[in-house]
């Protein structure tokens, strides 16, 4: 996947879920991993031409994990031109550490979730980015069905009455297996997961699942897909089929 192909998937969620209004200044949150990195490429790109102006502000929380460099990190950062910032925490120590978690997932997001949106309110940012992408919507879908027993996964936009921010998620559309490509044409600097559960989740149960079924059976990410926007699933944005967009022809790739 090249870069007019990301654009092109990250514009198709922008445009059809309302996500970025003029002025939004965004925060990205980057972990390092390709998911991350290749939804900084996508914002840092769209803010150059996008019809409504908008900022691009990369945030990483160093949960204090020994053996991690995030300065290729940096440096693509200066290279896109997107301010950096990483918020060092003890978070790795207090959970593997002094807590000894058995089931460390949940409460690590938490910890994370609240050092970057406290990190993108004290850089003026209305909106939060995350990299969740077609495969994590599905699989998220799937384990609400085994475990829940409810039909739900993550929608595209969410506003968050208590911070005031505004999540959204760009890379909606987009499937993993072009994420893959796409860090391997442009050589995307990522960095090695060390976490202990890495691996060992509940959701790579249900990505491993999936995956299995897909091979049997061609074309089931993309009709579950179908099915989530189709369904008109509770606290899900309206979404725009065919939205009438002022480009600016003269910048767009």
């Amino acid at each position: 996947m090249n870069l007019q192909k990301l654009y092109s998937y990250a514009r198709k969620a922008v445009d059809e879920y309302q996500l970025i209004e003029e002025g939004d200044r965004i925060a990205v949150g980057v972990s390092g991993g390709k998911d991350s990195l290749t939804l900084l490429y996508a914002l840092s790109g769209l803010a150059r031409f996008y019809p409504k102006h908008f900022e691009v502000q990369a945030i990483t929380v160093d949960l204090g994990q020994p053996g991690i460099d995030f300065g290729p990190v940096g440096e693509l950062c200066r290279q896109l031109q997107v301010p950096y910032t990483v918020v060092s925490t003890q978070i790795y120590q207090i959970i593997f550490e002094a807590r000894r978690e058995e089931n460390p997932c949940s409460l690590c997001a938490k910890m994370r979730k609240g050092a970057f949106n406290e990190q993108a309110k004290a850089l003026g940012c209305n909106k939060v980015a995350y990299a969740h992408h077609r495969d994590d919507l599905v699989e998220t879908l799937l384990l609400s069905l085994i475990f829940e027993g409810r039909i739900h996964t993550f929608s595209p936009k969410t506003y968050w009455d208590r911070m005031d921010l505004t999540l959204i998620r760009p890379l909606l559309f987009l499937p993993e297996e072009e994420i893959v490509g796409f860090a391997r044409k442009y050589r995307l600097p990522v960095a090695k997961n060390p976490c202990p559960a890495d691996g060992y989740t509940k959701r790579q149960y249900a990505k491993e699942l999936l995956d299995s079924i897909s091979r049997q059976y061609p074309g089931t990410k993309e009709r579950m897909l179908t099915a989530i926007l189709n369904g008109e699933l509770p606290g899900w944005p309206a979404r725009i089929r065919n939205p009438r967009m002022n480009a600016r022809p003269d910048k767009t790739p």
